[in-house]
């Protein structure tokens, strides 16, 4: 059964330097608090993977905690540019990472893979594109009973997975609502897995259809951390910050500047800005 614990114990005991992780999230359940706590924590080394790496990317990119980053997309969503993720591709600041870029329907079926307990994954794509000439792990088989050439991936199996979502059963099952990515797949395929929710409730079962629970046994511990997807969003519970986004490209853009926004907002963040910020969120969401 999944734990329920703080997220600063919950990150100090199950994310480790030199771990490969997946922050995963789809426009909303974002989770830029852990995000935010594995930067305090100082972790190192770390290989990101992620569909969709956004602000909390060049943000552990542009403190020197990733060595790689496994991805499809890389953006400011809506805005532009990962100026961290850039500067560290291009100039090696604060140190050199390494990139392995994929397509979405590769990352998508790399990650079905590993919550399948497979070691690759094979669909149709790639075909007619260049990738394949930069990216090794990009491979073509072909099919033993058409004969038709597929791309093949390595499955996606990350050490740990970190998600949020917007409710936790006091037994530790999962509620995810409204768009949901690749959330499931990313828990089922990771050796450990951390939730942040907005609550933790009495039951889960009275849901939308379009919503998916992950039960606890897949789980290893929940974090009840409100307002935890900000900037992004949380459905049925806060609306995204969209100036937030617009302000992240500047503040990007000058090493200075960054460097002294994190020290301010993550850095020296506590506890107390979260149930500020939430409450600031679900204010303005009525």
């Amino acid at each position: 059964m999944a734990a329920f614990v703080p997220l600063a114990e919950a990150l100090g005991s199950y994310l480790h330097d030199g771990d490969s992780v997946a922050f995963e999230g789809f426009t909303h359940l974002i989770p830029h608090a852990a995000a935010h706590e594995a930067i305090r924590q100082g972790r190192r080394d770390l290989t990101l993977i992620r569909m969709t790496p956004d602000i909390i990317y060049d943000q552990m990119i542009g403190m020197g905690c990733a060595r790689k980053l496994v991805f499809s997309y890389a953006g400011n969503p809506g805005v532009g540019l990962l100026r961290r993720l850039r500067d560290a591709v291009e100039k090696d600041w604060p140190r050199a990472i390494e990139i392995e870029e994929h397509s979405h329907a590769a990352m998508a079926n790399a990650y079905e893979a590993g919550a399948a307990g497979l070691p690759s994954a094979f669909f149709r794509g790639y075909r007619g594109v260049e990738l394949a000439t930069v990216n090794p792990n990009i491979k073509s088989v072909t099919c033993p009973f058409t004969g038709e050439e597929l791309a093949a991936v390595p499955a996606v199996r990350p050490d740990v997975a970190i998600i949020h979502a917007q409710r936790a059963d006091r037994r530790g099952n999962v509620l995810v609502e409204g768009i949901v990515g690749v959330q499931k797949e990313a828990v089922l395929a990771a050796g450990r897995a951390v939730v942040t929710v907005e609550e933790v409730v009495d039951d889960v079962t009275d849901v939308h259809p379009n919503a998916c629970v992950l039960p606890h046994w897949t789980i290893t511990a929940i974090c009840e951390v409100p307002g935890g997807a900000h900037p992004s969003y949380a459905h049925g519970y806060y609306d995204r910050d969209n100036a937030a986004y617009l302000e992240w490209d500047g503040i990007s853009a000058d090493r200075e500047e960054f460097q002294t926004w994190m020290e301010r907002h993550v850095l020296g963040a506590t506890p107390d800005v979260f149930a500020g910020r939430v409450a600031h969120l679900r204010r303005r969401a009525a």
